[in-house]
């Protein structure tokens, strides 16, 4: 009877106690998460126990301390990535720790429209919650990065390429301006850069002035004509983009005759040459504008105000059509590039 008894004492009784704790753990491990698909958030900086906790909060985990002690087991503690993850219903313990461990982020977007410059694409990006709009600015002014990427320029203005981006939330903000960097040379590199008087850099801010002046895509080669037969002349381009630039960070929206005035190296009315740097962010088209400009005789353009310009070769032409375009109400009556067709 004794014997029997310490049979069972040691060794039927820890056997019973391991098969309870087995299948207690196995049953535990089958547990599903039964909401509906979920979004749940790895945040840069987190601990273990900080996303332990939320899992558990969030009901998608039934218990804390067997998912920290399998965590542990697969030497998964510090792996686990920043980002939003959809954890489907139904998954279990472990697939919930595949997903977070080996999963992809999901991912936010945003888009670049083609003309806009580094501080309206910051704020975008900013908007995204992708990056800081403060961390994005420092990123593309960041003398390291701009060498890294071979710009031979002070910021990367010009070279972050008009597009959709898709990123994982927290993404850092030199990530960001690189892909748009690396995209650029993608789009680019087809690209003859060879021109008569212009380096590549050259071509880019011209291209960006291009941009900034017509909304019509179908006259960017007139435009680039324009200011390539003032620049053969040695004539200042005289853009008000480029003067806006140059004030952008207080310019309320309305250019005044002060602000043309005012010596700054992007005012074309000023300097009789090309400005400092790129105003915007061009797109392919106003690149390939630049390398291939219309040949006309033109040194003038006004604003139709539908979008379009009038083209004229003498300055008495030029004023005639800001006495037709600008300075006749009925002529701006009603009118607005927003209306362009493309």
């Amino acid at each position: 009877m004794i014997k029997k008894t310490l049979i069972f004492a040691f060794v039927v009784a820890p056997l019973l106690a391991l098969i309870m704790i087995g299948t207690t753990v196995t049953f535990m491990f089958k547990q599903t998460y039964t909401g509906p698909d979920v979004i749940f958030e790895v945040k840069n900086g987190d601990t273990f126990g900080k996303i332990n906790q939320r899992l558990h909060d969030q009901k998608i985990i039934s218990n804390t301390r067997l998912f920290h002690y399998y965590t542990k087991y697969k030497d998964l503690m510090t792996k686990f990535r920043a980002g939003n993850f959809t954890i489907p219903r139904g998954s279990n313990m472990t697939q919930v720790l595949d997903i977070l461990i080996r999963g992809t982020p999901n991912l936010m977007g945003f888009t670049i429209p083609e003309g806009k410059n580094m501080y309206e694409i910051a704020r975008i990006v900013g908007n995204s919650g992708i990056a800081s709009e403060k961390d994005f600015l420092e990123a593309v002014q960041s003398p390291d990065l701009i060498s890294m990427l071979g710009a031979e320029a002070p910021s990367l203005e010009g070279y972050l390429y008009p597009e959709t981006y898709r990123f994982a939330p927290n993404t850092p903000a030199r990530s960001v301006a690189k892909a748009m960097v690396d995209l650029f040379s993608k789009k680019t590199e087809a690209l003859n850069f060879n021109h008569p008087f212009l380096n590549k850099h050259q071509v880019i801010v011209l291209a960006s002035v291009v941009e900034k002046e017509t909304g019509a895509k179908v006259e960017r080669p007139a435009i680039a004509g324009v200011f390539t037969n003032r620049l053969k002349k040695r004539m200042r381009l005289e853009s008000d983009p480029t003067t806006i630039y140059g004030i952008w960070e207080r310019y309320k929206g309305n250019i005044k005759r002060a602000d043309l005035l005012e010596m700054t190296p992007y005012n074309t009315y000023k300097i009789p040459a090309l400005p400092k740097g790129p105003i915007c962010n061009p797109s392919l088209e106003a690149i390939q504008a630049v390398l291939n400009p219309a040949e006309h005789e033109f040194l003038f353009f006004v604003s139709k105000n539908d979008g379009t310009h009038e083209f004229t070769k003498s300055y008495e032409d030029h004023v005639q059509a800001v006495n037709d375009f600008q300075r006749n109400v009925r002529a701006r009556s009603g009118k607005s590039w927003r209306n362009l067709k493309q």
